[in-house]
């Protein structure tokens, strides 16, 4: 670098002449500041690169931008977007105009301001179909959010963006992000941008309170069903403010609000009076004076009433069973106040004329005379379910099926002092009727030590359930074939006592052909059994359980091949079912199963030919815990099955 910018020598860049004519001439020198001097000569080109120059102190120009702008100021600007379109592409700038944008009410739009579209009549009259077509379409969008995806951010996205869309007319709120979880805020957001909200449901949403459902109240007035559960913060405030902005609310679910009372169910009922549905549970503020409130007052209206651990007692049934004049599903669940006396009351107040479905569940009250009280109070009663009442017995099933003339469906569970003799008693009382009946883990039935009786048949009964009831054997068996020639469904799992001989019997004496088969559970079953069975109602066969029989196998398999052509639902689950079975099956020409399940069953990759076959029609398969098959064989069945679900 000396050599080059040096002046004396023989390699000067010069040779000894003068630099210029006029060393002082200042257009040969161009400052680049303090520190660095460029020269440039008149005849040769310079060799030295010298950068863009720029003036010493100069100020770069600020941008402006409408940030800066305070919030006051952009909340005017948004509000006068001339449409939903506008609004929902402005929320997609920044959290800052989401946010803004979506705590704009409806009122507060200013539709005067609108930028004019000057492209003449033609778009006018398109702009006014497109308008027409959006009020028309109010309230049909639904969206859901679940765990993660329940944040205050996204109930404001929702809120502006389906405003372009028709309006959000369902949201239901499942779980809440344990950091960003929604709030108050995101419900305010909801209130204000979606005002034909029709259904709003609510679930374990901790920090939801007060404030948030009572602009629900304000701005959604349209709101026709509500559901809250597990939100424990909100009180009767929220319950009264939205008795009286939703004035056109018909179903009402409430459970576990710990701080939820009589004066919010009081006030529901008094306002809306189109209140058909209310379900309270696990409330324990609820009492007498909330549920006697409810009923007078809707009585005239109140349809579905759903009473679940609550701290009533006989007081409630006396007021139900007097004013629930409309009321036709009636579910009582683990009121532990409630005596005898109240169940009696509520029969004989000759209220519940209109009563077609009672479910009653851990009601320690139930005995043999409020029941039998209650068939002659509720002369429409067709669906009766009882679950876990130890103190209702023989006498007072049986005389409850005797007075109730219009029974259609009877469902007993866990009720131990129900024996054989009461289940034979109420099919025969109530024979010309019953179509339904299903027993679930009742110790107390077992089979006749004595001959069994000689009872006369039941016509109308169509599905039969006798399910998990270790005493249930042959015997029994043999004679529900004998008095329900006409089942059609049939329902024997978890029956380990019965066998060949007791099924047999039953499937020769259906003479309407058997559509619906489960036997899944029942070890002493064979072949044999399911051979006669597909033999005799294969040709109307739709659904069959074989699911953990250890002793049913291939066999089997050939003779569904041969016989059920409407099967469309095979469980062989756990049975002893192996690669011929399955090649048996595929054999079937006129076979079009839709859903196979052999989840632990002994078959290799030898099956894949007739799992091909099979899978012509399939939409589900299992093959689950099937270790003979390869991992290999199943991606090349989920290749070439790809309108089918498989498991593995």
């Amino acid at each position: 670098m000396s050599k080059v910018y040096g002046f004396p020598g023989k390699r000067d860049f010069f040779r000894g002449d003068s630099i210029c004519s006029n060393p002082k001439e200042p257009s040969l020198f161009l400052s680049l500041g303090r520190r660095v001097d460029v020269y440039f000569p008149p005849n040769k080109k310079s060799r030295v690169s010298a950068p863009i120059v720029f003036r010493e102190n100069l100020v770069e120009p600020k941008v402006v931008s409408v940030e800066v702008l305070p919030d006051e100021c952009l909340f005017e600007i948004l509000r006068r977007l001339p449409g939903n379109q506008e609004r929902s592409a402005c929320a997609c700038v920044s959290k800052r105009w989401l946010n803004l944008l979506s705590n704009i009410r409806r009122d507060e739009l200013n539709a005067d301001e609108v930028v004019l579209r000057t492209v003449g009549e033609t778009v006018k009259e398109e702009e006014k179909e497109e308008t027409q077509t959006e009020s028309e379409s109010d309230g049909y969008l639904s969206r859901i959010l679940e765990g993660k995806k329940a944040t205050d951010t996204r109930l404001a996205a929702i809120s502006v963006g389906t405003a372009a869309r028709g309006g959000l007319g369902k949201l239901l709120v499942r779980g809440s992000n344990t950091t960003r979880g929604v709030t108050d805020i995101g419900l305010r957001a909801v209130a204000r941008g979606c005002p034909n909200l029709q259904v709003l449901s609510l679930w374990n949403v901790p920090c939801i309170g007060d404030e948030g459902l009572v602009e629900i109240a304000k701005g959604c007035p349209h709101l026709e069903k509500l559901d809250i559960r597990h939100c424990h913060s909100i009180t009767d405030r929220c319950l009264v403010a939205l008795a009286k902005g939703c004035p056109n609310l018909t179903e009402v679910t409430i459970e576990s609000c710990r701080k939820v009372s009589n004066e919010g169910l009081q006030t529901l009922a008094k306002c809306c009076l189109n209140l058909k549905s209310v379900s309270v549970k696990d409330c324990p503020l609820v009492g007498d004076q909330g549920i006697a409130g409810l009923v007078s007052n809707a009585s005239f209206v109140l349809t579905k009433l759903k009473l679940q651990g609550l701290n009533v007692t006989d007081l409630s049934l006396a007021v139900i069973g007097h004013y629930g004049k409309q009321v036709t599903e009636l579910v009582l669940e683990n009121l532990s106040n409630v005596s005898e006396r109240g169940f009696w009351v509520m029969g004989n107040g000759h209220g519940l004329q209109k009563l077609r479905s009672l479910s009653v569940s851990s009601c320690q009250g139930v005995t043999d005379l409020g029941f039998d009280s209650i068939a002659k109070g509720c002369p429409n009663l067709k669906q009766l379910s009882v679950r876990r009442c130890s103190v209702l017995s023989d006498n007072g099933l049986v005389s409850f099926a005797k007075s109730a003339v219009s029974l259609e469906k009877l469902h007993l569970e866990e009720c131990h002092r129900v024996t054989q003799y009461g289940l034979f008693g109420s099919i025969i009382s109530s024979r010309e009727t019953l179509k339904t009946l299903s027993v679930v883990n009742c110790f107390g039935v077992k089979d006749f030590d004595s001959s069994p009786p000689v009872v006369p048949s039941c016509e109308s009964l169509r599905s039969l359930s006798i399910k998990n009831c270790p005493g249930f054997g042959d015997s029994n068996l043999v004679i529900l074939g004998k008095i329900c020639p006409r089942l059609q469904n049939l329902d024997l799992s978890g029956l380990c006592g019965i066998t060949d001989s007791g099924l047999l019997p039953l499937s020769e004496s259906c003479e309407d052909g058997l559509t619906r088969v489960n036997i899944s559970g029942c070890v002493n079953l064979t072949d044999e059994a399911v051979t006669a069975l597909c033999r005799n109602h294969g040709w109307g066969l739709e659904v069959l359980n074989l699911d953990s029989c250890p002793k049913i196998g291939d066999r089997s398999l050939g003779a569904i091949s041969e016989n059920c052509q409407l099967l469309n639902d095979l469980d062989v689950s756990n049975s002893a079912v192996s690669d011929l079975g399955m090649a048996a099956l595929s054999r079937g020409d006129h076979l079009n199963l839709q859903i196979l399940s052999v989840a632990g069953c002994h078959i290799s990759d030898k099956s894949l030919p007739a799992l091909k076959k099979l899978g012509k029609s399939l939409v589900g398969l299992n093959l689950q815990h099937c270790n003979g098959i390869s991992r290999r064989s199943v991606n090349r069945l989920v290749e070439q099955l790809w309108k089918c679900d498989i498991l593995y």
